[in-house]
């Protein structure tokens, strides 16, 4: 409590108080005496007048009750009066008698009191036959308005008495609290570095001492102010030239600083906009070239246009690269969190490498170690983008030995594991400088290697970001002359609990392993024990019990007539089938008859690939497959089809027949749903553009079933994927792509990725060519019909061509009718699905000039809109009139045999 407010109560508060509760106290002792007063004086006079009253009741004088009654109605505060008889009935009444409760018989006076209304009983007589009672009404309200104006007088004389209390205190304090309030806001000011005036000394003693203590302290404070304001600015003054010689390097720096943010961004933006500009025209000539490529042309212009086909490719490689470096730079790469197998991915980073190092006779082998779990979680595409950059710098570097990648687990924590992938070569090596430079962007080791080498120096740079943004560190080692090893961490959502299971289980079959080439016959002999095998040396094969199977590499140095000769001769005295892996491409393999059996293989060979062959090359023998790994062919195959376009769907179907597999036909989205709730599928082929609901959607809609639907796999079956579409796919669920025109050796390999089922040998011709060549002609003018050209699209199937062909001639009028009436109303997405179907039927028939038409047309249409197809729509229309000509003049009895023997084989 302060002594401001300590003061006010004992000056005001107290006497206040005490003059309060004694004006209470007074008035309420005089309210109750005047109370008593009263009802003494009311009795008294009821007594006196009680035996005349009773006398003259007795006599009956109604002159004398009545002046009695008036007499005591002027009594004070008497309102009414009654007399009772011993029944408490009424004798006489006067005034305006109360609503009170009754009063028992008594024989002496009672005052009976009830809030402002007063009863008063007095006995008249009591005899033995009557008795007679005098009562009284009294009202004291006007006892009660005397109090009230007593207490308002009271209250009057204590307002008037507070105020005069509370002036006199006002007073007392500000003589007292004033000198203090001024004392406390100078020594605040104090508080705050700032002296305050100097205060006037008040009469009090003792306020007058704290005053000059006051001032003696103001004064003080001034004089050391002073003191250190000389000393400051002393200091200041020593100060301000080194201050303003670093405030003009600091602005300096600050706009240097902004230039080169301002530079990078403008760089980044540059970057990102040219390749964009760039990657539209290059597409088209890139889709051209293939359109040209399906036409016949002489061997020196398919030649020359190889030559386009493998710069436009080289062009486009380094349009991606400069792309994404820009988005890097930019900040706008975003990661996927996708399963991935380090096995499989590695796998295919080696196979898409494979020619250069055929190219220049070097070994490629990749090391997945055991430890490394199956099942791990990151983004497969950027993963795949490093590694690939690493492995083609690596064998652009190398001109001997070999190049290897190994991936190995560092750490495991949780659901966390960290690998670490290594790019070993034994190339021309790397100095500390080229080294410590490396990573930077537009750097290479040397600067004559753009010339000798090509690049841009951006891949590493590229690297280095994407390494940095998965959370992992890039690092080099090398030595001039000896090699370089690129290495870097991987951080990926895995556990270890589960090891990776072997892909066969050979059961102590004897292998004969001959591998010149020293990491490729480790690993080679390591993978065979860990597949139950009994690894047999090639000095012993001959003295050991006889093998089942020989397994050999062969270099470029045995590929001579001698050499051949000479492997033949000893897989002869062997007697067992023989797994040959040469190092080198498909075209150039080896045409050697193996005495025994066996295949020819390019390394360097995936791991499920070289199962593969295992399990073909050992049929019948007692090995079984892990059921996680592989299907059994016998076992039933469940696939779903979806396309609007019954062409396609009947196609598909005829492709996949095979034992033990099931084809079911969907023609929209919708359907493959309603299909969906009916039952499980094990994979899917969904046809991307649709009427409805696309591909996508369906695929995502699919994927929200839940269950066995979320694994499923769905294969995109489209004519048109490239760039960013590969992304947008995979988002929307898709698990891989198989492109149009159908190869089926693609479908076949797709089937065994994810299904691990392989189906018969399909027959001789069945594949297309690379370039869906038609047979050649004296003249140049593309065929309305090619026969051979449909039945080899078909997979081999005339009848299905022929089929196929009749389907697409039916549907000719609707499809023409369709494109009419989208120009008409120019709806280019409308144009778009009738030329995508009648592209995607065309696909699949022997009519070159009408498929190359549409195709041409799609692909304009996509690319510059509906302007570019106006020129060729009459060439369409055309090439339409001719077919349904041609299809009018077969015989009518031949199609129709056809298509039955097609209906009865493709029944299910």
């Amino acid at each position: 409590m302060s002594l401001k407010t300590r003061l006010m109560l004992m000056i005001f508060g107290l006497p206040m108080l005490l003059l309060t509760l004694l004006v209470g106290v007074t008035l309420v002792l005089e309210d109750r005496q005047r109370h008593a007063a009263l009802g003494d004086q009311l009795t008294r006079d009821a007594e006196l007048i009680a035996p005349a009253l009773d006398e003259a009741l007795a006599r009956e004088d109604d002159r004398a009750l009545s002046r009695l009654s008036e007499g005591l109605l002027a009594l004070p505060h008497v309102q009414a009066l009654s007399l009772l008889d011993d029944q408490s009935e009424p004798l006489l009444q006067h005034g305006r008698p109360g609503d009170l409760p009754r009063l028992p018989d008594l024989e002496a006076t009672r005052l009976m009191e009830r809030d402002r209304q007063w009863l008063l009983q007095v006995p008249l007589t009591d005899t033995a036959s009557t008795a007679t009672r005098l009562v009284l009404h009294i009202d004291t309200t006007p006892l009660l308005l005397g109090f009230y104006r007593h207490l308002a007088s009271a209250g009057l004389v204590l307002l008037l008495a507070g105020l005069l209390l509370f002036l006199a205190a006002y007073i007392t304090l500000r003589r007292v609290s004033q000198p203090l309030e001024d004392t406390g806001r100078a020594l605040d000011r104090l508080a705050l570095g700032v002296v305050p005036e100097r205060l006037a000394i008040p009469p009090a003693s003792e306020l007058a001492g704290l005053t000059r203590c006051v001032n003696d302290l103001a004064d003080n404070l001034e004089t050391a102010r002073e003191e250190m304001q000389a000393q400051i600015e002393q200091a200041t003054d020593d100060l301000q030239e080194s201050m303003e010689t670093i405030e003009v390097q600091n602005i300096e720096l600050d706009i240097a600083h902004r230039r080169a943010l301002e530079a990078n961004r403008v760089k980044s933006e540059f970057l990102a906009n040219m390749s964009h500009e760039i990657r539209t025209p290059l597409n088209g000539i890139v889709g051209f070239c293939r359109l040209l490529a399906r036409s016949r042309m002489e061997p020196r212009q398919r030649e020359w246009l190889d030559h386009v086909q493998r710069a436009c490719d080289n062009l486009l490689m380094l349009v991606n690269d400069i792309l994404d470096f820009s988005k890097l730079e930019a900040g706008r790469v975003e990661l996927e969190t996708l399963p991935l197998d380090m096995v499989s991915l590695i796998d295919e980073v080696l196979g898409l490498q494979a020619p250069l190092a055929h190219q220049k006779e070097l070994q490629l082998l990749g090391l997945v170690y055991d430890d490394v779990p199956a099942d791990l979680e990151g983004d497969p595409l950027r993963i795949r983008q490093v590694i690939t950059n690493l492995v083609n710098n690596a064998l652009k570097f190398t001109d001997r030995g070999d190049v290897i990648v190994r991936v190995m687990l560092e750490q495991a924590e949780g659901n966390q594991v960290l690998l670490r992938v290594s790019v070993s070569d034994s190339g021309m090596g790397l100095t500390d400088e080229a080294r410590r430079r490396l990573f930077q962007a537009f750097h290479q080791a040397d600067i004559s290697h753009p010339r000798e080498f090509g690049g841009t120096g951006l891949g590493l740079a590229i690297c280095r970001q994407l390494v940095e943004q998965m959370g992992g560190e890039i690092d080099a080692e090398s030595v001039p002359g000896e090699g370089s090893t690129f290495s870097f961490t991987l951080p990926l959502l895995g556990s270890t609990e589960a090891e990776r299971a072997p892909e066969l289980n050979l059961d102590g079959e004897g292998i004969v392993l001959e591998e010149p080439h020293p990491p490729t016959r480790r690993a080679l002999r390591h993978l065979m024990t860990r597949w139950g095998a009994q690894v047999i040396a090639p000095a012993t094969a001959e003295t050991e019990p006889p093998a089942s199977l020989v397994v050999a590499g062969l270099g470029s140095e045995d590929l001579t007539e001698a050499r051949l000769a000479g492997w033949r001769r000893r897989l002869d005295g062997l007697g067992c089938p023989a797994l040959l892996l040469v190092n080198a491409s498909p075209p150039d393999l080896p045409a050697l008859p193996l005495p025994h059996g066996g295949e020819v293989l390019a390394k360097p060979v995936s791991r499920s690939a070289l199962a593969d062959a295992v399990v073909r090359q050992l049929a019948g023998t007692s090995r079984t497959l892990p059921p996680t790994q592989r299907r059994q062919v016998a076992s039933p195959v469940r696939l779903l089809v979806v396309d609007d376009t019954e062409s396609n769907r009947l196609l598909l179907s005829e492709l996949l027949a095979g034992p033990g597999l099931t084809v079911t036909q969907a023609a929209s989205g919708e359907e493959a749903l309603v299909l969906a709730h009916e039952r499980d599928y094990d994979l899917v082929l969904m046809d991307i553009r649709m009427a409805g609901m696309d591909g996508i959607e369906t695929t995502r809609a699919l994927r929200r079933l839940g269950g066995v639907w979320k694994r499923v796999p769905i294969i995109a079956v489209t004519a048109h994927v490239q760039g960013e579409q590969h992304r947008v796919l995979r988002e929307g669920g898709l698990d891989d792509v198989l492109i149009k025109p159908l190869q089926p050796s693609r479908l076949d390999q797709l089937l065994e990725e994810h299904l691990g089922i392989v189906l018969p040998p399909r027959p001789a011709g069945s594949e297309p060519s690379a370039h869906g060549e038609t047979p050649r002609e004296e003249d140049q003018e593309l065929a309305v019909v090619d026969l051979e050209l449909g039945a080899r699209l078909a997979g081999g199937r005339e009848h299905l061509a022929r089929e196929l062909l009749e389907k697409l001639t039916d549907s000719l009028e609707d499809s023409e009718r369709a494109i009419r009436d989208a120009i008409e109303h120019a709806d280019e997405e409308a144009l778009l699905d009738a030329l995508h179907a009648l592209n995607g039927a065309c696909r699949y028939c022997g009519t070159p000039r009408l498929g190359l038409l549409a195709e041409t047309l799609e692909t304009r249409l996509r690319s510059r809109g509906t302007l570019s197809v106006l020129p060729l729509l009459p060439d369409l229309y055309t090439a339409m009139a001719e077919l349904r000509a041609w299809q009018a003049n077969q015989p009518s009895s031949t199609t129709k045999a056809m298509a039955r023997a097609s209906s009865s084989d493709s029944d299910r």
